[in-house]
């Protein structure tokens, strides 16, 4: 029902920032709790952030709390992925995912964007 694009991926050192975004398109944007997620090779998907419909409630693992900031503009149907501090360890495909409350996982993804950190 909703198509996400995301951008923004790309090579940075430890240390750096990059702002990843996310376009949504085919759906109601506003009423999406999005989200973000990640994975490295050989490695199962993580949970990045996620954002209620309506910016109010924000959620991270301990792994990036502090460092990656989610957010959006119902305006322009993007939810963003910023990113600051970045570690070795967050090189990863990033991707974006939306869901509606009623759904227990999130059922829409985009087809992801390439982090890569460098030392």
């Amino acid at each position: 029902q909703v198509q996400l694009v995301e951008s923004g991926g790309g090579l940075v050192q430890a240390g750096g920032s990059l702002r990843l975004s996310c376009a949504a398109s085919g759906g109601t944007f506003s009423t999406y709790i999005m989200g973000w997620f990640r994975q490295a090779p050989g490695k199962e998907r993580e949970f990045v952030a996620s954002i209620w419909p309506s910016g109010s409630t924000t959620y991270y693992p301990d792994s990036v709390k502090g460092r990656f900031t989610i957010s959006r503009d119902n305006g322009k149907n993007t939810v963003y992925l910023q990113m600051n501090s970045l570690k070795l360890e967050d090189t990863a495909v990033y991707s974006c995912a939306a869901r509606q409350w009623f759904h227990s996982e999130f059922n829409y993804w985009g087809q992801g964007t390439q982090v890569t950190v460098s030392s």
